[in-house]
């Protein structure tokens, strides 16, 4: 089976499927406890950061797109990853993000979001509402989501953590 998932480019971004290559990077992401703190998961060990990756590729192959890579164009460093998510019984389609603290406060995550969200509303015609689903807790990735021109919605337990619901409908 063929398959080929969305590949997007911002002026200093893109934003790629994940490869192989890719895990030594997204491990350390992931194993940091300040990067994972809000995402309701303890720091991943190379084994849960494997499955990880595979996951999200096993959700492209099921959805057509997912949470991709984010890589520096002019120095090819692997940073994050960011994309659509919308696994079984998700509150709605997801744009979210995960950097690593060494990419914190370069706005990337918005810059990667925006490319996201503006696919995301181009190339799905049945999506009227994107949203992101947060930690309560969690300040900057909801100042990304209102970078990005979600507000808030509402309250949600997701998977036994207090989340917020951000999100934004469809431009007319």
């Amino acid at each position: 089976m063929s398959l080929s998932l969305p590949t997007l480019e911002t002026s200093r971004l893109v934003l790629r499927p994940l490869e192989q290559a890719d895990l030594d990077d997204y491990a350390a992401i992931m194993a940091d406890p300040e990067v994972v703190q809000y995402l309701g998961q303890a720091p991943n060990s190379r084994e849960d950061a494997w499955r990880s990756m595979a996951t999200f590729l096993g959700h492209g192959v099921l959805r057509g797109w997912t949470n991709n890579a984010v890589v520096v164009r002019a120095t090819g460093e692997f940073v994050g990853r960011c994309g659509l998510w919308q696994p079984e019984n998700w509150p709605g389609l997801e744009v979210g993000w995960t950097f690593a603290r060494s990419a914190w406060g370069n706005g990337y995550a918005t810059e990667a979001a925006t490319a996201w969200r503006d696919w995301a509303f181009a190339n799905i015609p049945t999506l009227d509402t994107l949203i992101s689903v947060i930690h309560r807790d969690n300040a900057r990735s909801i100042a990304v989501a209102e970078r990005i021109g979600h507000r808030y919605l509402y309250d949600l337990e997701v998977r036994s953590h207090p989340c917020v619901i951000y999100g934004q409908d469809r431009p007319r």
